[in-house]
């Protein structure tokens, strides 16, 4: 397998999922201004839309986005408890909370990523960030993880959109219970691998 990725992008979900995994796979590093590969050629050749991340199989099956790639890779390693079985109530819940990070974490951080995005926009945008923290906060009050007590694929794209908070001013210091939770996921293994591997940790 290959994952495209761009080093503190969207991408950093997956390649902890694949860590956390076990699974063998190769690195391709994507430039997120001219979509060159670090391995030579285009990356719109490879994905048209040009964004990361994206999985390709052995057989040169692509799959691209995020909550759909975690939740394939988390699918081919049952034991490890990456996601609850198909078809089961706790399944649509933590495909509930992909969709919720998707929409209402990841997609309210990319506005403010925008030099040209107006001022009173990105406030309007880190007001809304603010009341979905304040209801993930809520939620981890009495959960260690986002399905309870056990980490999934839902964790590791969460905590990889909310380090981006640092960076375009999103204060999260008055959620105590999301602080508490990123620093238990900052301290998985397979987690410090991922960010070292992106050179995100030194």
């Amino acid at each position: 397998m290959k994952l495209y990725y761009m080093p503190g992008a969207c991408s950093l979900s997956p390649h902890i999922v694949l860590n956390e995994a076990g699974l063998a796979f190769d690195k391709i590093k994507v430039d997120g201004k001219t979509k060159a590969m670090d391995a030579g050629g285009d990356y719109k050749a490879v994905n048209p839309l040009g964004y990361v991340p994206l999985l390709e199989l052995d057989d040169g099956t692509r799959i691209t986005e995020g909550p759909a790639i975690v939740q394939y890779i988390a699918d081919k390693v049952p034991g490890k408890n990456l996601a609850p079985a198909n078809g089961t109530p706790e399944r649509t819940k933590l495909q509930s909370w992909l969709n919720f990070i998707s929409s209402e974490v990841h997609k309210g951080f990319s506005p403010l990523f925008n030099p040209t995005m107006p001022d009173e926009a990105k406030k309007f945008f880190r007001e809304r960030l603010a009341t979905r923290f304040a209801h993930v906060d809520k939620h981890l009050a009495g959960n260690d993880y986002l399905l309870g007590k056990n980490f999934s694929v839902a964790d590791a794209y969460l905590f990889t959109v909310s380090n981006w908070a640092s960076r375009v001013d999103v204060d999260l210091s008055s959620f105590s219970n999301v602080l508490a939770y990123r620093k238990r996921v900052a301290e998985r293994p397979a987690v410090q691998a991922a960010m070292k591997a992106e050179g995100l940790l030194k």
